[in-house]
């Protein structure tokens, strides 16, 4: 169960972080046009992406000597590092959510969420890589139970965006909301480096 909760927490730090994909959910439910299709394509996509990256860390870490588990180990430090200055940089940010729209098929809407979710690098540091690499030393059931708690975020947070957009659009353009989830992923990010922090230094001892 902890792994669940670990899961699903992490992956809500990582998804809360404002962009493309999340303005274009909240513009398609302020629209009220193929919002299933669209929170659905990109929850659906979330799952194949985290559970790849899970399991081909699964698959590669039992080539991993000590060193190159280290050298993934600061990889995953640097990823944090840079999220967090760059939740840090985002404070007062104003997001601009448009409320003119023109129609759109659902085949357009379709590639349109595909392209957001795909051609986003963001999406496979986040998934493939963050969430893979975090899990790497977990048990198996552990690596799947953190897998469903990330998948679970991912739904709850695109289906809750795109069916409540209305009134989140209202407080999501306020700096003050954007401000306290940006402090929430701070915390909780900062949290995960301390711990993989001494990950590395016990890393180190062993090899000196």
């Amino acid at each position: 169960m902890e792994y669940l909760i670990l899961g699903f927490f992490t992956g809500l730090s990582l998804i809360l972080a404002i962009g493309a994909q999340n303005i274009f959910v909240i513009e398609q439910g302020l629209k009220k046009q193929h919002i299933f299709l669209v929170c659905f394509i990109c929850s659906i996509s979330d799952l194949i992406l985290i559970f790849l990256g899970i399991f081909l860390f699964h698959y590669f870490i039992q080539y991993f000597n000590s060193t190159i588990e280290l050298i993934f180990n600061i990889l995953l430090i640097i990823f944090l590092i840079h999220f967090i200055y760059s939740k840090i940089k985002s404070f007062n940010f104003k997001v601009n959510i448009k409320n003119n729209f023109n129609e759109i098929s659902k085949y357009d809407i379709f590639l349109k969420t595909l392209a957001f979710t795909y051609l986003n690098p963001h999406v496979y540091s986040d998934t493939v890589f963050f969430l893979g690499n975090l899990s790497k030393n977990f048990l198996i059931n552990q690596k799947i139970y953190f897998g469903i708690g990330a998948s679970i975020a991912s739904f709850l947070f695109f289906f809750i965006l795109g069916y409540l957009s209305k009134i989140l659009s209202y407080n999501l353009s306020k700096p003050k909301t954007w401000n306290f989830i940006n402090l929430f992923i701070i915390l909780f990010m900062g949290s995960l480096a301390i711990f993989i922090s001494k990950e590395i230094f016990i890393s180190l001892t062993d090899m000196l």
